[in-house]
């Protein structure tokens, strides 16, 4: 579709809350002078507990919802939405659309030395399989321990990074990862970048942290490379923020994960 062709539209990023700012963040410390419209779905977070078909509904709604926002491709910043709905949105919608599994799969694999690889993500990614099907389809001899963490989501939106009790719950959640010896972990959820400091905590130093936010927003970086769609002009990227729901909420807590204030947070 020759519409998503201009290089001076946005990219588009939708997360199911505020997870994938971790996502922002990195876009706009690689490429600060693209716009970006981002959609936070906190009407209805977390996507990690619902179904597929839900998953996959919301999904498409969010597509939609950036469409009318002028971008020129679009990231899944949520990993349950990447490994459920991802198929379905590329057959239906003419616009380059960017998950996070392949990027953090690819990462792992390059990065492991002994073959043992963990995730950790959200209870609907990890029941889809996404990461162990693409780590094995790159290199079958690898090992998989996946993990799902609901309280990850909670406790990084909560802040608390530092509390005794999220080491507590991250090592009952990391045991059988530390038992089985993994050198790379897939942080496969964009909530988990936050948690990254109490995570090398507990797995310690020789275990590579495969932080989803970065690897993708590398992949995106790439892809407007070679596509030719990198926004021409030098001036400071704008950054447009829309959610479902409290909005004011949002705007409190997006400092976190944005190392910035924000301003100007629209509901739709």
């Amino acid at each position: 579709m020759a519409r998503h062709n201009n290089r001076h539209y946005a990219i588009g990023v939708f997360d199911s809350g505020l997870g994938g700012l971790t996502v922002v963040k990195e876009l706009v410390r690689l490429l600060p002078h693209e716009d970006i419209v981002y959609f936070g779905d906190t009407a209805r977070v977390p996507y990690g507990t619902k179904s597929k078909e839900s998953i996959i509904r919301f999904s498409k709604e969010n597509v939609g919802l950036l469409l009318k926002h002028k971008v020129k491709m679009i990231v899944l910043a949520c990993n349950t939405s990447s490994s459920l709905a991802l198929d379905v949105l590329k057959r239906t919608y003419g616009i380059p659309l960017i998950g996070v599994i392949n990027p953090g799969a690819q990462k792992a694999v390059l990065v492991t030395k002994n073959k043992r690889i963990g995730v950790v993500a959200t209870s609907a990614t990890i029941y889809s399989q996404a990461y162990p099907k693409r780590i094995r389809e790159l290199d079958r001899s690898i090992k998989v321990i996946a993990q799902a963490c609901p309280l990850f989501v909670p406790l990084a939106e909560e802040g608390w990074f530092n509390k005794k009790v999220t080491e507590d719950i991250a090592r009952t959640y990391l045991k059988n990862m530390i038992k089985n010896r993994i050198d790379a972990l897939i942080l496969g959820c964009t909530h988990y970048p936050l948690l990254k400091p109490v995570l090398r905590k507990v797995m310690g130093k020789k275990v590579f942290l495969v932080d989803s936010a970065e690897v993708v927003a590398n992949e995106v970086k790439k892809r407007l490379v070679r596509e030719d769609k990198l926004n021409p002009t030098h001036k400071k990227g704008y950054y447009k923020f829309l959610v479902s729901d409290r909005p004011q909420h949002f705007q409190e807590l997006a400092k976190r994960f944005l190392g910035f204030d924000i301003k100007n947070v629209l509901r739709v």
